[in-house]
């Protein structure tokens, strides 16, 4: 971004102070405004299923207004537009799930939300991981940290992680994680609504290769053998399986290539709610993702493809589990990848993931949305109210 704009845009901000806050205005983005999903997604659609018909003006930033994924009862607002800054400047509750830039200066009387974008992290991150990130990014974050008002944690290890990493002491919000309630309610994911939607038969079984990406665009790494994998599913439980695929946004230069090695699989790259995802996937299949943790709440089976383990070790970002310490079940090629679904004793893994979870404190109960509503609740009208009282 150029000077010019730059300060053009810090000028609007300013501007746009001197005009009142809205206590009832919520806006929300999530991957700078890339896409309707993550936590902010379903913190507002509690809002919507939960509270009154207007009762909240819920503002949406994102960069392609033509989102169709956006529900009836949201404002949309194309991001860095004039309408993006007032609609940031006049909101009483800013709530997003990565770090904001300093565009976003916090006025007096709002309330900023910071709910990260996962539960718990295989890879370590911010001052945690301080050596492998840009200086650029680590002022940002500092400067985030310093205007967050509430941090959402998933675990008591994940709030360990945030007290010493983040650059951030004040309350950290230890509920549960937004979107992760979808594993604890039914009828929040409308199984056979989405099921029609990707073209899957009701009754199928699904399994989804969920895989992170490697600095070094290594693509043998993604080898992975699927009519074996399905073939030995078929063998261990029975019935018609289907493979899905979503990459990395990283890896989508590379989607052609490895989609066309993949045989008969379907992409699901541009699926972007990867939590509806997880929500019908009867067996995933991930690396070093942490949405091994998220799907861990199903109990369903997660396997890491890691055929790479030693390699990544070395040469990647270091980690806060070693891979033998997580309850997930490891294979390093086709053949022991088709073994161990054979060998796999579902009531002995299901034991590892309790004892996982009661090792790391897991907060998800399927109540992070009502509870932090509660809070939306405070902030909006009985703070604003007790304001008005002190004004008078």
């Amino acid at each position: 971004m150029d000077i010019i704009k730059k300060y053009g845009c810090l000028l609007l901000v300013y501007i746009f102070h001197l005009f009142p806050i809205k206590k009832n205005k919520v806006f929300l983005y999530s991957y700078y405004g890339s896409q309707y999903g993550c936590n902010p997604k379903y913190i507002t659609e509690y809002i919507l299923q939960q509270t009154p018909k207007g009762k909240y003006d819920l503002v949406w930033a994102l960069n392609d207004l033509k989102n169709s994924d956006i529900r009836h009862g949201i404002r949309k607002v194309k991001t860095m537009s004039i309408r993006y800054f007032y609609e940031m400047c006049t909101a009483k509750v800013i709530i997003t799930n990565f770090r904001t830039t300093d565009f976003f200066i916090k006025r007096k009387n709002q309330y900023y939300i910071q709910t990260w974008h996962s539960s718990l992290r295989l890879k370590r991150i911010e001052k945690d991981a301080i050596k492998y990130l840009p200086k650029q990014y680590v002022e940002m974050a500092k400067k985030d940290s310093g205007k967050c008002d509430l941090l959402l944690s998933g675990c008591g290890y994940s709030t360990e992680i945030f007290r010493r990493s983040f650059w951030y002491d004040g309350e950290i919000f230890t509920h549960g994680t937004p979107r992760n309630d979808v594993f604890f309610q039914k009828g929040i994911v409308d199984k056979d609504k989405l099921l029609y939607q990707l073209n899957i038969e009701r009754g199928t079984k699904i399994v989804l290769y969920a895989p992170t990406y490697r600095k070094n665009n290594d693509l043998t790494v993604y080898n992975l053998d699927y009519k074996a994998l399905v073939k030995a599913l078929k063998k261990k439980f029975g019935g018609n399986w289907i493979c899905l695929i979503k990459l990395h946004p990283h890896l989508l230069p590379y989607s052609q290539q490895l989609r066309s090695a993949a045989g008969d699989v379907k992409d699901v790259t541009s699926f972007h709610d990867i939590q509806q995802l997880l929500y019908i996937t009867d067996f995933l299949i991930t690396d070093y993702s942490s949405l091994m943790f998220d799907y861990s709440i199903t109990n369903k089976p997660c396997y890491l493809y890691v055929p790479d383990e030693m390699e990544y070790m070395k040469k990647e970002r270091e980690l806060y589990f070693k891979l033998s310490e997580i309850p997930f079940i490891k294979a390093y090629s086709n053949q022991d990848l088709s073994e161990k679904i054979q060998q796999l004793d579902l009531v002995q893994y299901q034991k590892s993931l309790k004892s996982f979870h009661h090792r790391i404190g897991s907060y998800e109960t399927g109540r992070a949305c009502e509870k932090l509503l509660n809070r939306i609740e405070e902030i909006c009208f009985e703070e604003s109210g007790r304001d008005t009282v002190e004004a008078i």
